[in-house]
């Protein structure tokens, strides 16, 4: 069975998924943050899109769903909240399967950033579309969860295998690298990995997607639990810790 992930750049700084099962014909657009975008690329490779599969709610997540939806005849899969701006064909929550062709994606409850997020995490390819509950040196702001949920969720995230190819839904990887830098000086992982920032940068390639063991190594975020972190944020408890990286990252 083959399955081929095409990854592009729209709006401003998101990425754009198409996700291909070449047996079945099946195409899976992981969010819709550009209908336009999507459908171009598309058609450039005589795909045909048959499935959404949106992450959480917000705008440039979700708002392309109804347009491609119309030009596709789509199914939108999506947790609940999605309601909020489009209509749902089949809501979906933590530990639910959706398939693509014969390839199949566990629904993991990654909350925080929003309090219905969701990932797709297939794992006989090593492959979790993480939407902005994790990125590449970095997680998503907390607009509605908690320091708890969303450390949970990062826990839930953190005990995928290694392995695993994180695929963001952003290019935020040296402003954050900025901040991890800052948060966490001493770590020698972290500094090859922001040189290697800035070089792809530097010659506009992308930093997405990343791996889980490159994250575990160098990400702050995740890092909230070690005793380095704990002795330099503070907080008894690693969602405390979390929290104290959060609201510093958010005022960096």
């Amino acid at each position: 069975m083959t399955l081929s992930v095409h990854q592009f750049p729209c709006l401003s700084d998101n990425y754009g998924f198409l996700l291909h099962d070449t047996d079945s014909g099946e195409v899976a657009c992981i969010d819709t943050p550009d209908a336009d975008e999507i459908l171009k690329q598309a058609e450039e490779r005589g795909l045909t899109i048959t499935q959404i599969w949106n992450t959480h709610w917000h705008p440039d997540h979700a708002g392309g769903n109804l347009k491609i939806k119309n030009a596709t005849g789509c199914t939108i899969v999506a947790p609940q909240e999605v309601e909020r701006i489009a209509p749902i064909d089949r809501v979906v929550s933590h530990d639910d399967v959706v398939k693509l062709g014969e390839h199949r994606a566990r629904i993991i409850d990654v909350g925080g950033h929003t309090k219905g997020h969701i990932a797709y995490h297939l794992s006989e390819k090593a492959l979790a579309f993480v939407g902005d509950s994790v990125f590449a040196l970095g997680c998503g702001r907390m607009f509605e969860g908690t320091p708890e949920q969303f450390w949970t969720s990062l826990q839930r995230i953190k005990a995928l295998p290694p392995e695993t190819v994180l695929l963001c839904a952003h290019e935020y990887t040296e402003a954050n690298a900025k901040f991890a830098l800052h948060a966490d000086p001493d770590n020698a992982a972290l500094r090859e990995y922001a040189d290697w920032v800035t070089d792809m940068r530097g010659r506009g390639e992308p930093t997405v997607p990343t791996t889980l063991e490159r994250e575990l190594d160098a990400n702050p975020f995740l890092r909230a639990d070690t005793p380095e972190m704990q002795a330099r944020w503070g907080g008894e408890a690693p969602h405390e810790t979390f929290a104290a990286l959060r609201a510093a990252k958010d005022a960096f």
